[in-house]
């Protein structure tokens, strides 16, 4: 594989997967690295939206802003998903994916390729059920949930067939209504289940209205000194935790990945 494979897949709608998707396309971008991106979700595009706005801005505007080369899948024209992937991966250094809210067999094939899957999640019970039961008592981890499994299932197969062993991060978004009990108990929950089913936890992104706003034009929060806008406590808290997603993220110096395939 020529890119670094970023899968963004969580079954659960509004965990923030899209805007973390984007924002790690563009900070990557941002970085030099040649980003290629494709949005799996052919019906809502979120991500290929967003990164349709961004293109119409700078082209009014005049103004060069860092992007992805993107595309949606729609398996209606006939495209076939690893053929796609392929594609797409093979003149980029980082390639992401974002994947719909539900499963499907492409959601499948796309995990099954990655080499860093990141599931985004939200500091609640309700996001956590996804990747493992808890005890409503003891609010310990019962078990793995079905989400877990496939997961886990993906990535043997994956290391059987080329040997790859897939980076799987969790990634706490946080909701900040939620009260410091609840949020302890979800962060212990994580914690043990991490040791069982084998990913790593990084802090990500928490509720703003900066996101949506930013949206329409396509902006994201690196993005505000390029257009004169002045970044505010709550713009520098956000970038802060932005960047810290990033290098929680791990990922492979600029051109290592590409060295590794060739």
């Amino acid at each position: 594989m020529a890119a670094h494979r970023i899968v963004f897949a969580n079954e659960k709608g509004g965990s923030g997967k899209s805007t973390t998707a984007v924002h790690t396309a563009i900070a990557l971008a941002a970085q030099g690295r040649r980003v290629a991106a494709i949005d799996l979700d052919t019906r809502q595009r979120t991500l290929a939206r967003y990164l349709d706005n961004r293109a119409a801005l700078a082209k009014r505007d005049g103004i060069e802003l860092p992007t992805a080369v993107y595309d949606t899948f729609d398996p209606a024209k006939g495209m076939n998903i690893e053929e796609r992937l392929d594609a797409l991966a093979a003149e980029a250094d980082v390639l992401v994916v974002d994947t719909p809210g539900r499963d499907d067999e492409h959601v499948r094939v796309a995990i099954s390729t990655a080499d860093t899957l990141v599931t985004p999640i939200n500091d609640s019970f309700v996001d956590l059920d996804l990747i493992g039961q808890v005890d409503p008592d003891s609010y310990k981890i019962r078990r793995p949930s079905f989400y877990a499994e496939l997961v886990w299932d993906a990535r043997k197969a994956r290391g059987k067939r080329d040997g790859v062993t897939v980076d799987w991060v969790v990634l706490r978004n946080r909701l900040q209504h939620l009260e410091a009990r609840n949020m302890r108990r979800v962060a212990a929950a994580l914690g043990e289940l991490s040791k069982r089913v084998g990913f790593r936890i990084i802090p990500g992104l928490s509720e703003r209205v900066i996101y949506r706003e930013l949206f329409p034009k396509g902006l994201t929060l690196l993005d505000l000194g390029a257009i004169g806008k002045e970044a505010g406590l709550a713009h520098v808290a956000a970038r802060g935790e932005l960047r810290e997603l990033i290098a929680g993220l791990q990922l492979p110096e600029a051109g290592a990945a590409r060295a590794q395939a060739a």
